[in-house]
């Protein structure tokens, strides 16, 4: 059974920096492309950034380039995103899907709230 758990959201202030991380388990980690996206009230989920399965490439929202920064540690079977310069518009549920050959599976998201 795939499990993707997620950590580290939570609420903060406007400038402040968070850390999320998600591992995984019960599937091949090293060959999974990994994302992180976000979904607010009202809105349907979007892309936040993106990483290939050995880490080579990156790709971000235009959003968040220059302030939030994904990661993995094959070795850990973790991913994470280091989001600096959080903004009020940052407010949303964070999941972190795992990517093969078009399947994902989902993480059960994590709040992220950002107040000025």
């Amino acid at each position: 059974q795939v499990q993707l758990v997620e950590s580290g959201g939570g609420e903060v202030q406007a400038g402040d920096s968070l850390r999320l991380s998600c591992v995984a388990s019960g599937l091949t980690f090293r060959i999974h492309g990994m994302g992180w996206f976000r979904q607010a009230p009202g809105n349907e989920r979007e892309l936040v950034a993106r990483i290939t399965s050995g880490g080579g490439i990156r790709n971000y929202a235009d959003f968040v380039k220059g302030r939030f920064t994904i990661s993995r540690d094959n070795d850990q079977n973790a991913v994470y995103l280091q989001m600096n310069s959080l903004q009020p518009e940052d407010t949303a549920v964070y999941y972190c899907p795992a990517c093969l050959s078009g399947r994902k599976y989902w993480s059960q998201g994590t709040q992220v709230s950002v107040s000025t």
